[in-house]
């Protein structure tokens, strides 16, 4: 029995997804941990005269290794192209990536000496920051949002909810024709002035103040209160507004979710590129200028 039980764990763990933070029991997060730890103590204990900055011989050391690191992070997206298991595979280089990339915020602030002004050195740390900090949100997001998004589609994908979305229109005006000139302007409101997507801000929040179709629905909530003509007309486009609001809601906060995914590599991939810019610059001006 306590066999059994012993091969169900086994096969649990085996069946349980470990993502790339998880890799290998978290292997690089030690690395990670340990090389930090290690550029802090000798920061502390060795004494650099008049005081440690980035062109001390320690200054050197941390400079060295943390441009190598920028140079090897900035690799993944070219790793991404070939898939290998095991020791160098995607999942591993990526844990790798994550980890190391944190370490460069204790290796790159102890490089600067805690010395900054405004000049290429410190655009280069600022830049670097700036992926790090991207790079966070990215990882934040990988975590969070796809089970969102997953609860959100309820097994409907996102050309199923336009596709629902063109039948309600196709509804709404087909059975607006018997109406009035007024009333069937509210109609026109829904099926003319409604976007899903919209400008970059309705993309992250899922909202649009003005969309048609929320107005023709609070309108025409009025008109059934207040008219009793065409009631029964007017009662059947209320429904189909009302299903449309409900899919441009999940189809908002679809399109919001994957916003959210992809918006942090328009500020990842060229922040890096200008990283690599700025440490050439720092590194020419270094060498040749100091």
């Amino acid at each position: 029995m306590a066999r059994g039980a012993q091969v169900g764990r086994r096969q649990r763990g085996e069946a349980r997804h470990e993502g790339f933070l998880d890799y290998a029991g978290r292997r690089y997060l030690k690395w990670a941990s340990a090389v930090s730890l290690v550029a802090i103590l000798i920061y502390l204990l060795v004494d650099v005269s008049p005081r440690h900055n980035g062109g001390s011989w320690y200054g050197y050391l941390l400079g060295t290794v943390g441009a190598g690191l920028i140079v090897w992070l900035s690799l993944l997206g070219i790793r991404k192209r070939a898939m290998t298991p095991g020791r160098w595979s995607l999942k591993a280089w990526t844990s790798a990536h994550v980890y190391l990339g944190l370490a460069l915020i204790v290796i790159g602030t102890l490089h600067t000496g805690f010395q900054l002004g405004w000049n290429v050195h410190t655009l280069a740390y600022g830049l670097m920051m700036l992926v790090i900090a991207s790079g966070i949100f990215g990882i934040i997001a990988y975590a969070r949002l796809p089970e969102a998004m997953s609860l959100n589609r309820a097994e409907t994908t996102q050309a199923q909810m336009l596709d629902t979305l063109r039948a309600l229109d196709r509804q709404l005006h087909d059975t607006a024709q018997p109406l009035g000139p007024a009333h069937a302007a509210v109609v026109r409101q829904s099926l003319e002035n409604c976007d899903v997507a919209g400008n970059l801000y309705a993309r992250l929040t899922a909202k649009q103040p003005r969309c048609g179709n929320r107005a023709a629905l609070l309108e025409l909530r009025e008109l059934v209160r207040q008219s009793p003509a065409d009631k029964e007309t007017l009662g059947q486009i209320l429904f189909l507004l009302e299903r449309k609001e409900a899919t441009l809601s999940q189809a908002r906060r679809h399109i919001r979710y994957k916003t959210l995914l992809e918006i942090w590599l328009y500020v990842h991939v060229p922040a890096t590129l200008a990283l690599i810019a700025a440490l050439i610059a720092h590194i020419v001006s270094v060498f040749f200028y100091w």
